[in-house]
């Protein structure tokens, strides 16, 4: 008997479609793979590939999302592999486990590691307890521990503890301040929204010394794939998204070993990842923060590096062989939008430069977003930008 979907080979469901998905659902087609695409609203580029089903969900969070999952569910003959891309969808997964595990196949961390690892607070002290290399913080969880900011060294960088009060539009993602009393403003700014923040002293170094270990872990922490990266741009600078990024296997021998030792302690089975920053001070990697239970943003570097963590994930999921590694011999950068510039002399000579959204053989994509979605949006800051001018003179 057939899925609804018509294939008799098991499918994969990719939970959330923008770029993170979109990079999933191409790494998972030339074998053939049939993809189904979840998300919420059609703008999300992933829906527009044309290797993927869409099926939109009311939500990512909660009991909606496991209804909405569970009515998808039914649609197929045999559980398909789950592959998760969204942070409130982890930790939806992860609530309503037993559930969803009649209608899907996935892997994920016991609940309460998967809030640790979600939570810089609870991470940082975790890894401090079992002595990881994290930078020196303090953690403010109300205005009475404002006071802990003279502890550290300046500069440092403000974050939120819990990444899904940033993507609410709760809290600011993160904030660089460069003095005590700076610090004190923008801490109690942020602290008058719902969570806590950490407060980290920053490391020194360019963005491309952020460097990043992609893996997933299958039955008894087995080694199912990794891949090490870097960084060569964030946007904003400093403290934003990857922007461009490559493969680095001249931090392997350090930054493999270290990872996979976390996870061991950690019990951090399934797709997950972790960011380090090499501090120029210090001369050592520290570690930033964890991704647990879904790919990263810059996952596909991975897989155009010739390391297909999500393929890879899939086969084991589903009882197949494992898939053996195939290095590039060109060097190659992931580009998330050609409207971030490449630094100039900050990639090797003849590195392919890939765009997350375009290829030739799936270009719609690229087309939503870069030909309608971006200048919606920036008609839509224009008119806020406006809307906000008028306002100003009208107070005035």
């Amino acid at each position: 008997m057939t899925s609804a979907y018509g294939s008799e080979q098991l499918a994969g469901v990719i939970v959330g479609a923008q770029l993170n998905g979109l990079g999933v659902a191409r790494s998972l087609a030339p074998a053939g793979v049939p993809i189904i695409a979840v998300d919420t609203r059609n703008t999300s580029a992933g829906l527009w590939s044309r290797h993927v089903s869409g099926y939109f969900i009311k939500s990512f969070i909660g009991k909606t999302f496991a209804d909405d999952m569970i009515e998808l569910g039914k649609k197929f003959s045999r559980p398909p592999v789950l592959i998760l891309t969204d942070e409130d969808a982890v930790h939806a997964v992860s609530e309503n486990r037993e559930v969803l595990a009649n209608w899907f196949r996935f892997r994920l961390p016991v609940d309460d590691t998967v809030k640790m690892l979600s939570n810089k607070a609870r991470f940082h002290a975790f890894a401090q307890q079992h002595n990881f290399p994290v930078p020196r913080s303090v953690i403010l969880q109300r205005a009475s521990d404002i006071e802990y900011l003279s502890e550290l060294r300046y500069p440092c960088v403000l974050k939120p503890e819990d990444k899904r009060n940033v993507l609410r539009g709760d809290k600011e993602r993160a904030v660089r301040v460069d003095s005590l009393s700076e610090a004190r403003e923008r801490a109690l700014a942020m602290l008058n929204s719902p969570g806590g923040i950490i407060a980290q002293e920053w490391i020194e170094g360019p963005d491309s010394n952020i460097h990043f270990t992609l893996f997933y872990r299958g039955d008894g922490g087995n080694v199912v794939s990794i891949f090490t990266g870097r960084k060569v741009l964030s946007s904003p600078p400093g403290v934003g998204s990857t922007a461009i990024c490559v493969a680095a296997p001249e931090a392997r021998a350090i930054l493999e070993p270290l990872t996979l030792s976390f996870a061991e302690q950690a019990g951090f089975d399934g797709m997950g990842s972790i960011e380090y920053k090499w501090d120029d001070n210090y001369r050592r990697f520290v570690m930033v923060e964890p991704t647990v239970g879904r790919t990263d943003w810059q996952e596909e570097i991975a897989t155009l590096s010739g390391v297909n963590i999500p393929l890879a994930a899939y086969r084991h999921e589903v009882g197949l062989p494992p898939i053996p590694d195939r290095p590039c011999r060109v060097p190659v950068a992931w580009w998330a939008s050609f409207t971030d510039r490449v630094p100039a002399d900050v990639l090797p000579e003849r590195t392919r430069i890939v765009d997350g959204y375009f290829r030739w053989q799936d270009p719609f994509p690229a087309l939503q977003f870069y030909c309608l979605l971006s200048p919606l949006r920036r008609m839509k800051r224009r008119w806020l930008a406006i809307r906000e001018l008028d306002s100003g003179h009208v107070k005035a």
